[in-house]
């Protein structure tokens, strides 16, 4: 049996198909098979896909096998899912499509795995690639009160202290080209949440660390590509994605005990990236009220803090633009929780009405 499963979901990305699996075929750790799943491409890559599984490269038996999906199946950790029952190894590395690693990607991270049973997952460090394939540098880590030297060396924690220092925040882990996960962790974990299509990835690291440790290496071995076919773009990372994102915030409120005074900052970090969607134009108003839902299970004065992360986004160089922001943002709160109308003008009477409803709230 080999001891590592790559798995490599693919949709509709031709253009980065022979790089991602030249890369994985070049590993200097070659005990592996590799799993090529499509879910109903509608560019070539199925025809790229069938001649990597005619090579005589990979002429052993079973080496490397090709799923195709008939119909799409709408969310990429179905395919994650689908590839992990398939696998025959120890450890799987989901290699997504659009992305590429270092040759010696598995020879630094599955010893890992393999010297420390408590490990169930451990990942390394990213470079960032747009879609011509030009490198940007490292990407950056941000958890507020950590220091950003911290990624600058290997680690090993227990998951569950990591989970209330940095996850409550959002996903460090931040590509999942870059883990190798015990598969039998990833099966007890009940494997990745299906009904999402862009936080799945972050829900399935939390219940992988409750369970036990997470191992990082600061070397970048992985490459992180961004480009506009990417699946947090097709899905609406500022629609869906928010409500995902909070979803997965309640969860883990949920699941773990965080001190009061550290959760009035996790709240007032998450209220600047959810009131930065409200903000948004391209957001649905059914969208929006459903991102107010989500908020207000973390937050009971969602509203007040909303407005507090608004003031943060409002102009600050021209007074009378800060003050009318201010004031749309408190008419399109308001107007979500209790279907005001925006008809109103921006008058100081009408703000004082606001205020004064908003003080009810």
């Amino acid at each position: 049996m080999p001891t590592v499963s790559v798995i490599v979901p693919n949709y509709n990305h031709a253009p980065f198909l022979r790089q991602r699996i030249e890369t994985i075929l070049g590993q200097t750790y070659q005990d592996f098979e590799l799993i090529l799943l499509d879910d109903c491409s509608t560019d070539n890559s199925r025809e790229i896909l069938k001649k990597y599984a005619d090579d005589a490269r990979l002429a052993a038996p079973a080496r490397v096998r090709v799923e195709f999906n008939e119909k799409n199946s709408g969310s990429p950790f179905k395919q994650w899912n689908k590839g992990v029952r398939m696998a025959r190894g120890k450890y799987v590395w989901i290699a997504e499509s659009d992305d590429y690693s270092d040759a010696r990607f598995l020879e630094r991270l599955v010893p890992i795995l393999e010297n420390d049973a408590d490990v169930q997952f451990a990942y390394c460090r990213s470079q960032q690639v747009i879609g011509n394939g030009k490198i940007l540098g490292l990407l950056g880590t941000f958890v507020p009160g950590v220091d950003n030297a911290r990624w600058n060396a290997d680690f090993c924690v227990d998951g569950e202290e990591e989970l209330r220092r940095s996850m409550v925040y959002g996903c460090i882990v931040e590509n999942a080209s870059a883990v190798v996960i015990r598969k039998a962790a990833y099966e007890q974990a009940g494997g990745a949440d299906e009904s999402f299509r862009i936080c799945g990835d972050w829900k399935l690291w939390c219940t992988l660390m409750l369970a036990g440790k997470m191992a990082y290496v600061a070397e970048p071995l992985n490459y992180f590509r961004f480009h506009e076919g990417a699946a947090r773009n097709r899905f609406g990372l500022w629609g869906a994605g928010i409500v995902e994102w909070l979803a997965v915030v309640r969860w883990l409120l949920d699941r773990v005990d965080v001190p009061e005074a550290e959760l009035r900052q996790v709240r007032a970090y998450h209220a600047d990236r959810w009131t930065a969607a409200l903000l948004r134009t391209d957001v649905p108003r059914a969208v929006k009220r459903e991102i107010l839902r989500r908020a207000k299970t973390i937050d009971a004065h969602a509203i007040r803090s909303g407005m507090r992360a608004a003031l943060l986004l409002a102009p600050s160089r021209a007074a009378e633009g800060a003050r009318q922001m201010w004031c749309k943002v408190w008419y399109g709160l308001l107007d979500l929780t209790y279907g005001m109308r925006h008809s109103r003008g921006l008058t100081r009477e009408g703000l004082a009405r606001v205020r004064a409803k908003a003080g009810r709230e």
